[in-house]
């Protein structure tokens, strides 16, 4: 009888817990089907309100072949408030307008500027952004080619401290030169002063704007890091397997900073690699530039080739003396870095001395290619003047005459060096 009276009581405490949790689930679910936001279902677009609206609507269905040609001026994006819902009104805008509180919300106000979007009920129109603003400013370096350029090369240079590695990442390549139609490049990377031993890019197939996106890895030590030299020969490889030489960049590591995280871009015009065999003592490039206004004369010190050691030692050290001269007196001088090792060292450093422009026809300009020697001793290269007619002759004296003649302008040439000057 107990037993019974037992699963007598169970069954009604289940029945009642039943009842109870299928009046909580009918109760969640009256709430969420009754309380939510009530929204007006829009089935007809509104005509706006503004006069010629209906000459706009005539021009937005003719057929695109009466449509007139497109205005020229950058077309702006509209700035818009979405429409308001029910039982909520506008606020304040922040440019100090305001929209009444009993105005119909789906008529658009006569103060907001005419667009496409006046079509959207209720949206009202505060502004517009100009997209020319929030564009990327114009990479040059892709466009601004100068005349007679032989092409331009994009790479990057970072220098790992720890292990004592020099990151070179050659990017890319526009606007190269082939002798024929067609073009297959490569690039060839020399760590100067060493010309034996360099690195090679993949050929990429007829292009004349290649993109490369490699990575090399010279091992050098930070010691002798800055007295390095970063070469890049740009070959085309024709169909019968013979390269040729498009053009070449030299970037000296002495006035670059390497260390750090960033990864600088750097872009060079490629320049053509003079093709004359060097003269018997070697041969010299440098430029000139005489500043009127400054009485200013400047000279950068580019490379040296085919230098004639006095005694073959892989370390023969080897600097540019640069001395200004007057009626045969010496004025002033300078003196380029030591360039290790090379017959063909580079320097890219630049020298300025002050010279009145009534000094011009007087004055001369000596560089000499001195190789150290033990102790304090040196040994003479070579030698080259540039000046006057009272001076040089030749393309000494053209050099000379083209500076003077071409204020501020940086004029470069190759001279070959003599030891009887």
């Amino acid at each position: 009888m107990s037993e019974q009276v037992a699963a007598v009581a169970g069954g009604v405490i289940g029945g009642i817990l039943l009842l109870i949790l299928i009046g909580i689930a009918v109760y969640l679910l009256w709430k969420k089907i009754c309380l939510l936001p009530s929204y007006e279902e829009l089935t007809n677009s509104v005509t706006p309100t503004h006069p010629d609206a209906s000459l706009e609507d005539q021009t937005l269905t003719q057929p695109s072949s009466v449509i007139q040609p497109k205005s020229i001026r950058t077309r702006s994006v509209p700035f818009i408030i979405p429409p308001k819902f029910h039982g909520r009104d506008w606020i304040n805008l922040t440019n100090g307008e305001q929209v009444q509180e009993d105005s119909d919300p789906y008529v658009t106000p006569e103060s907001g500027p005419r667009c496409s979007f006046h079509s959207l009920a209720g949206a009202y129109v505060i502004g517009s952004i100009n997209p020319e603003l929030y564009k990327f400013p114009e990479d040059k370096s892709e466009t601004d080619f100068p005349e007679c350029n032989i092409g331009r090369l994009w790479f990057s240079v970072q220098y790992e401290q720890e292990a004592e590695r020099l990151l070179v990442s050659l990017i890319k390549a526009r606007k190269l030169q082939p002798p024929t139609d067609s073009c297959s490049p490569f690039v060839k990377i020399y760590l100067l002063p060493d010309e034996r031993r360099y690195l090679q890019s993949k050929t990429k197939r007829k292009t004349l704007n290649p993109q490369f996106d490699e990575n090399f890895i010279f091992q050098v030590s930070s010691k002798t890091l800055y007295q390095r030299t970063l070469k890049f020969s740009v070959y085309h490889v024709d169909k019968q397997k013979k390269h040729h030489l498009l053009g070449q960049v030299i970037f000296p590591l002495k006035n670059e900073t390497l260390t750090g995280d960033s990864k600088l871009v750097i872009w060079r015009d490629l320049e053509a690699e003079n093709l004359e065999p060097p003269s018997e003592y070697g041969d010299i490039q440098f430029s000139l530039s005489y500043n009127d206004y400054l009485g200013r004369l400047t000279v950068v010190v580019l490379r040296a080739k085919g230098l004639k050691f006095q005694d073959e030692r892989d370390a023969a050290s080897v600097y540019i003396k640069v001395s200004l001269m007057n009626h045969n007196k010496f004025i002033k001088c300078k003196k380029t870095t030591a360039v290790l090792g090379s017959p063909n060292p580079v320097y890219n450093e630049t020298f300025s001395f002050k010279a009145d422009q009534t000094e011009l026809d007087t004055a001369s300009l000596s560089l000499s290619v001195l190789q150290s020697a033990e102790g304090d001793k040196t040994h003479l290269l070579g030698r080259v003047v540039v000046g006057p007619f009272m001076y040089t002759r030749g393309k000494e004296l053209e050099h000379w005459n083209e500076m003077i003649s071409k204020p501020k302008e940086l004029i470069k040439r190759w001279h070959a060096l003599c030891r009887n000057t």
